[in-house]
C-alpha cells in the first residue's frame, strides 16, 4: 500500500512536470507536395477573448512578445516590435509583421518579411512566408493556439531560416505561456 501511494504521488509529480515542460508542442509536418509547415500548438489557461487580446492589445503584446510593441489591427495593418527597450518603434531594427487578414477571435494571418539577420537569398524569396495563428475555444477557460508558418523556400539557407524560427517561435510562445500564467 505504501509503495502504491508513493508510486501514485511520483506519477502525479512527473505528470505535472512533463505537462509544464511540454506547454508548446511542435507538430510540424510536410504537405503531400513537400512543403514544410512549422506548426506549434499550445493550450493557454484563459478564455478565447483573453487569448485574442494577448495578440491584439499593445500592453499585452509588450508582456510577452517584445518590450516595445504596437498593433494596428485591421486587414492591411501591422504588428511592430523591438526587443531593445532603448530603441523606438521607428528604429530600423524594429520588426514589422503585416496583417494579411484576421477573423476576430479565430484567426490572425501575418506576413513574415525577413530582415538583415537572414541571407539576401532568403530575403528576396520570402514573398510567401506567413504565420497563421488559430484560436480555438476549448471551454472551461482554455484556448488552443495553433501557429502554422508556411511559404518556406528550399535549400540550405532556407533550412537554416526554418531552424531559426523553430527555436525562436517555441521560445516566444513559451514567453506567452509565462505571461498568461
Amino acid at each position: 500500500m505504501i509503495f502504491s501511494k508513493l508510486a501514485a504521488s511520483t506519477c502525479l509529480v512527473l505528470s505535472v512536470f512533463f505537462t509544464e515542460a511540454q506547454q508548446v508542442k511542435n507538430t510540424s509536418y510536410k504537405t503531400p507536395s513537400g512543403e514544410k509547415v512549422l506548426r506549434l500548438e499550445m493550450i493557454v489557461p484563459v478564455d478565447n477573448k483573453t487569448a485574442w487580446n494577448y495578440f491584439t492589445k499593445d500592453a499585452l503584446l509588450q508582456k510577452w512578445i517584445a518590450p516595445l510593441a504596437h498593433i494596428e489591427l485591421k486587414t492591411g495593418g501591422f504588428i511592430l516590435t523591438n526587443y531593445d527597450i532603448n530603441k523606438q518603434l521607428s528604429d530600423s531594427t524594429s520588426i514589422r509583421l503585416a496583417i494579411i487578414n484576421y477573423l476576430e477571435g479565430e484567426l490572425l494571418t501575418l506576413k513574415v518579411k525577413l530582415n538583415d539577420n537572414f541571407t539576401p537569398e532568403v530575403q528576396s524569396e520570402d514573398g510567401n512566408l506567413q504565420e497563421l495563428i488559430q484560436f480555438i475555444d476549448m471551454g472551461g477557460n482554455k484556448t488552443k493556439l495553433i501557429s502554422s508558418m508556411i511559404g518556406w523556400g528550399k535549400g540550405d539557407s532556407w533550412d537554416k531560416t526554418y531552424d531559426f524560427f523553430v527555436k525562436g517561435n517555441i521560445w516566444t510562445y513559451e514567453e506567452l505561456f509565462k505571461a498568461i500564467k
